[in-house]
């Protein structure tokens, strides 16, 4: 693995980890991965660093979504256009161009069901480009950006088998 990509490969399992541990793990210096790091941050490749939350730990709602969004093109209007005007809207956490039955796939996050509904219901289904959406409510989370949420209490029931 190139130098970058092992930089990058830590920075994304622990983003708050230290320079000198970074540089004891690559076998660079200290001052070799703060430029690494900072070329990084110039060029666009690490856009950000983020907490993995756990919401179901955190006493407020939270609810994410999945949503997916066909749309229809015309002359005046591209995939970049649309993108950029659904892009602009705070409870949209990722939003991606896909390959398949559908054309984009949209993370969506609110505080209740009600409000990511309302959410797609009034400002996404209005688009004018926009054809259907199909919204898929994440009901628990067992895994996200390489973390395992394996806190969970374990499940009680008793097997039966025929």
């Amino acid at each position: 693995m190139d130098a970058k990509r092992e930089l990058l490969s830590l920075l994304l399992s622990n983003a708050r980890e230290d320079t000198a541990d970074l540089a004891r793990q690559t076998g660079l210096s200290e001052s070799e991965i703060e430029s690494r790091i900072a070329a990084l941050e110039s060029e666009g490749a690490v856009r950000g660093y983020q907490a993995v939350v756990d919401w179901s730990n955190v006493a407020d709602e939270h609810v994410e979504a999945k949503v997916e969004l066909n749309v229809e093109l015309d002359r005046e209007t591209g995939y970049e256009q649309i993108a950029r005007r659904i892009a602009k809207f705070p409870e949209v956490a990722s939003l991606r161009l896909v390959s398949g039955n559908y054309d984009f796939a949209l993370d969506v996050e609110g505080e209740s069901m009600h409000d990511v509904s309302n959410f797609v219901a009034e400002q996404i289904a209005p688009i004018p480009e926009v054809t259907q959406t199909v919204t898929h409510f994440v009901m628990e989370t067992y895994k996200k950006r390489g973390i395992e949420f394996d806190d969970r209490d374990e499940d009680d029931r008793l097997s039966v088998s025929p």
